[in-house]
């Protein structure tokens, strides 16, 4: 692994959840550090906790007990109206299934989180540009989701991810709803960003291939991490 600070600091993290009266353990008291610009891979089976994992690093969700740091800030001891702040401000998240507004244009769905920001107008307007034309798509500003292909989808909303020029990214699965080949040009974006824009990339995946794109590669299972390269 890379020499430069962890960026990510998660120590001795726990958490499970209620199923049928009884708790299902699904991290037990897990550590890890992810450097300041690394792209790491998160790879395991269904129901492994890996998207749990991903949820407490982009502060969606919290632990039983542990601390999750990110760029110095333990955000396990935030309170919900500061842990939202926090979250708009510093992480950008990147899902399976694109969650884009169908009415919105790409252009507006890759605003939406520049609206609570003092930004005028004009100012958005040129955000939205340059996020669309670093994932490829500033032909497609005023396109609908219906008229934009299942990787074009992707590639917005990882616009949308970006937009706010966050501290983190975090994807859960990116690849996991597209072909072959739609799914290589989701990987080359990720690897780009990581490259040449320097982001911090989480990525869960249950693909091997995709996971080959990242610097570093953890296993988890039944809550524990192994196989960390």
């Amino acid at each position: 692994m890379s020499e430069a600070k962890p960026i990510v600091a998660v120590q001795n993290l726990s958490k499970s959840y209620a199923h049928d009266g009884n708790a299902v353990q699904v991290l037990n008291n897990l550590s890890l550090d992810i450097p300041e610009g690394e792209f790491f891979a998160l790879l395991g089976p269904s129901g492994s906790g890996k998207s749990t994992l991903l949820n407490m690093i982009g502060g969606i969700d919290r632990p039983d007990s542990g601390s999750v740091e990110v760029a110095g800030t333990d955000i396990v001891q935030l309170a919900e109206g500061a842990l939202a702040t926090w979250r708009a401000n510093h992480v950008g998240f990147i899902f399976q299934f694109y969650n884009l507004i169908p009415v919105l244009s790409a252009l507006e769905n890759v605003e939406l989180p520049l609206l609570l920001s003092p930004l005028p107008k004009k100012e958005r307007r040129q955000h939205v540009e340059t996020a669309l034309e670093v994932v490829g798509l500033a032909d497609r500003i005023r396109h609908r989701p219906n008229q934009l292909s299942g990787g074009q989808q992707q590639r917005v909303a990882i616009a949308r991810a970006i937009v706010t020029d966050p501290t983190l990214l975090v994807a859960d699965e990116p690849t996991g709803d597209l072909d072959r080949h739609s799914a290589e040009q989701i990987l080359d974006v990720l690897g780009q960003l990581n490259q040449e824009f320097k982001k911090t990339i989480v990525m869960v995946t249950h693909d091997p291939r995709a996971a080959e794109r990242a610097h570093t590669r953890a296993e988890l299972d039944k809550g524990e991490l192994s196989g960390l390269r």
